[in-house]
């Protein structure tokens, strides 16, 4: 069976933890598409020695596989800033929608979780979801996360960010979504993607 789940929403709103608790309520495969990202401009910088090469990130890109986003490595700051950087590349992005649709379409159903998964990565997907939490929720938990990866910054800075991005998210997206808030996102996914299921 070919069954996609494709979770959106901003950074911090509880997309990996919603879509790690679907994989395996309904025994599906799950991909934390901003790993790819960090994946990819992690394995460059280290190839390239401490510089980021555009020519050997699309390489790499290209040869991506599932094991390599399983390094401890990825979430530390460093993966972060790069891969910001191999994000802003064309031939990358072109490389990591590809590595994602593959996924997405696996024998025995697949969860995807990230920006813009539900809109230009997996138009398609049996199920989508939309998860969001309020701006402080979300600004905690992703300052949590940079802080135990090692990045130096404040609460007042992320919260900034969360700001932004959810200005930008809520003008950009041409999709109707019917928000879940992260408290009771479980149960109502779970029953939206039992019956897609079915």
């Amino acid at each position: 069976m070919e069954f996609t789940v494709a979770i959106d929403g901003p950074a911090g709103a509880g997309k990996g933890t919603l879509a790690r608790a679907l994989a395996a309520r309904f025994d599906f495969a799950h991909l934390d598409t901003g790993l790819l990202y960090r994946a990819v401009g992690k394995a460059a910088l280290d190839q390239g020695r401490g510089t980021l090469n555009e020519r050997m990130a699309v390489l790499i890109a290209r040869a991506l596989a599932p094991e390599d986003l399983t390094r401890a490595d990825l979430r530390s700051a460093i993966a972060a800033r790069a891969a910001s950087q191999v994000a802003a590349m064309t031939e990358v992005r072109a490389a990591l929608l590809d590595f994602q649709r593959r996924f997405a379409r696996r024998k025995g159903g697949a969860v995807l979780d990230g920006r813009d998964i539900a809109t230009a990565v997996c138009p398609e997907a049996e199920a989508k979801l939309f998860v969001t939490a309020a701006p402080t929720i979300r600004a905690a938990r992703r300052h949590a996360e940079l802080t135990a990866s090692g990045a130096n910054t404040t609460l007042v800075r992320v919260r900034s960010r969360a700001s932004r991005a959810s200005i930008s998210l809520s003008t950009r997206s041409r999709v109707v979504f019917a928000p879940l808030a992260v408290s009771s996102a479980w149960r109502r996914a779970a029953r939206i993607v039992g019956a897609a299921v079915t």
